[in-house]
């Protein structure tokens, strides 16, 4: 199993996001190759967290012009919305301290 850190790359902050810690549901951009449970294993153990389900969408890279050359693409991308279980702790990330 590959390290929980290489796993989760980084939190998404949006003002969808935002909104959505009120329901207790985190977004992180994610391992494209990670499955949910994998997912859900990595968060557990990095944050100290009880994961309820986890929602994965993965993204296609988008047409961009670079420089001379006519077209090239954007990387593609996985996101994972998580939802913590009502007794679990808030990920201490997404609270600014």
């Amino acid at each position: 199993m590959k390290d929980p850190r290489d796993i989760i790359i980084r939190p998404i902050v949006t003002e969808k996001s935002t909104g959505l810690l009120e329901e207790n549901k985190y977004t992180f951009v994610v391992l494209r190759e990670a499955n949910k449970i994998q997912i859900k294993r990595a968060l557990e153990e990095i944050f100290d967290v009880k994961v309820k389900a986890v929602n994965t969408a993965n993204y296609r890279g988008k047409k961009k012009r670079l420089g001379r050359f006519p077209q090239g693409f954007k990387p593609r991308w996985k996101k994972a919305i998580i939802t913590l279980a009502e007794d679990s702790k808030p990920i201490e990330l997404f609270e600014g301290r």
